[in-house]
């Protein structure tokens, strides 16, 4: 049975049982059932590869000594088992000598549960597990890592966890860009499953990891932050299929909790890499950890504000912003001049409007700059959708290769991109320009004739203008039939 059809049928069972209520819950099930199998089967791995591996978890708690023999504890006994010692042990999993997997263990589970209630099916599903899934098969490692990303996409059909999610092909193409590379420190400040860091672990190792010590090197170097349980746990087990053994660096904590100034220079990083949660707001109090003129409650403000404090000077960021980052005024206006001062935002890739959908319809960019010279100018792109294709849709999502002509025109920072030319989809605007419009950075594409707009919001306001020019208008021609009239 395939890794795919061994995850279908163990969902299958989940339905079963009464105490799994929804997608969101069965996936939470599903992934500390399979954190701990990966790890075991990891173990295993390190048992053969390192001299004296010792297990930072008690002998009992392992999976292959209470869930390997499919034989074994099952029905009220598992239950109790799950819920009385193995969470609780888990939770309070205390180090030996200073080894990071136990924090890694105990992090991962502090906010798990069981949810299922009939130990039956418990055992059934640690039987398929068990069955099914075996980490250190070459070939199935290759497998579940497409699995994953099937996971995460039934993560966004559950309904509430869109914003943990970013296409596959829009990830790839800047981490491309921003490339990554050995000996740099790359973060993630709001991580959710580590789609942008396990892309950046591969960029690495595909251009630079040579040796052992390379390796080493890149173990180091990966950094995220999550602040909601699921998407942590998702992410830590993300980090162990990519290859971090230790993934202690992948943090359960809010990012923005943080007083800005309490950022030194050695947490420093050379890369961040993100889609930061936009649309919503944070818990009252969050803004003050930031100065006065940049105090806000949305999530995506306070995240570019706080990327600029986290980067070198040299640094390089890539991120997801929706368009009305662009255009808004007010605090969004104070955070853009002060984008433009300290970094170099040379290029904002202009995203068409279902790229996200069907879990929200909002239109996002891209936005690549460096931190440590002012903006000069800069360039805009508007990615095209394919031709004969109207709109992207979960059965016929955005590819990767559609970034080919913008990587082709993409050009070289070293000589401050001076290939890139003027096309259809590109086109550059002076600082002057921007400032002249204060700070709009909804720039639209000027070799583009008038566009057919479908915005319920843009076409609510033309019609409320049209109103307006009606009205205007016939109470011109009004007062000019009454000065006709009065003057026979």
């Amino acid at each position: 049975m395939s890794i795919s059809s061994t995850i279908k049928s163990i969902q299958d069972i989940m339905r079963k049982d009464v105490g799994v209520d929804g997608d969101a819950q069965r996936l939470s099930q599903l992934v500390w059932m399979l954190f701990l199998k990966i790890f075991d089967d990891r173990e295993s791995e390190w048992e053969i590869l390192q001299d004296n591996y010792q297990s930072p978890l008690p002998e009992q708690y392992r999976w292959r000594n209470w869930a390997a023999n499919a034989e074994g504890m099952t029905g009220d006994a598992l239950k109790l088992f799950l819920e009385n010692e193995l969470f609780p042990a888990l939770q309070n999993l205390e180090s030996k000598g200073g080894d990071q997997r136990a924090y890694v263990i105990r992090s991962v589970f502090e906010d798990a549960y069981n949810y299922m209630k009939s130990g039956q099916l418990i055992r059934q599903v640690i039987n398929k597990i068990q069955a099914g899934v075996d980490f250190n098969k070459a070939q199935e490692r290759h497998l579940f890592g497409d699995m994953y990303e099937q996971l995460l996409r039934d993560l966004q059909a559950a309904g509430n966890a869109g914003e943990f999610y970013t296409p596959r092909a829009v990830t790839e193409f800047m981490v491309r860009m921003v490339n990554p590379r050995l000996g740099e420190k790359i973060m993630d400040p709001a991580c959710g499953t580590g789609g942008f860091l396990s892309c950046s672990i591969e960029h690495i190792r595909r251009h630079d990891v040579k040796t052992v010590e390379d390796e080493a090197q890149l173990q180091t170097s990966i950094h995220g932050v999550e602040k909601k349980p699921m998407p942590h746990l998702l992410c830590t087990t993300n980090m162990i299929l990519h290859g971090i053994d230790v993934p202690s660096n992948i943090r359960h904590d809010n990012t923005l909790a943080r007083p800005l100034i309490s950022w030194g220079p050695s947490e420093r990083v050379d890369v961040v890499v993100t889609n930061p949660p936009f649309g919503g707001n944070e818990e009252d109090g969050i803004e003050t950890n930031f100065p006065a003129a940049f105090r806000t409650r949305e999530t995506a403000d306070l995240f570019l504000v706080l990327i600029m404090q986290l980067l070198k000077s040299g640094g390089r960021a890539a991120l997801v912003l929706p368009d009305g980052f662009l255009f808004g005024e007010g605090i969004k206006t104070r955070i853009k001049e002060k984008l433009l001062e300290d970094c170099n935002l040379h290029t904002i890739v202009r995203l068409p409007n279902s790229v996200f959908a069907p879990y929200t319809s909002i239109k996002t960019n891209l936005l690549f700059f460096t931190k440590g010279a002012p903006t000069q100018n800069i360039w805009f792109y508007e990615h095209p959708l394919p031709k004969g294709v109207k709109a992207y849709n979960k059965t016929k999502p955005m590819k990767v290769e559609e970034f080919a002509p913008l990587a082709a025109w993409w050009g070289s920072a070293a000589d401050n991109f001076k290939s890139r030319s003027e096309n259809e989809h590109a086109w550059q605007v002076s600082l002057a320009d921007i400032k002249a419009r204060n700070c709009n950075l909804d720039c639209k594409n000027p070799h583009v004739g008038e566009q057919e707009i479908h915005d319920p919001e843009v076409l609510l306001a033309q019609y409320n203008t049209m109103q307006a020019d009606i009205s205007a208008l016939r109470g011109q021609l009004k007062d000019i039939l009454q000065a006709a009239l009065s003057a026979q």
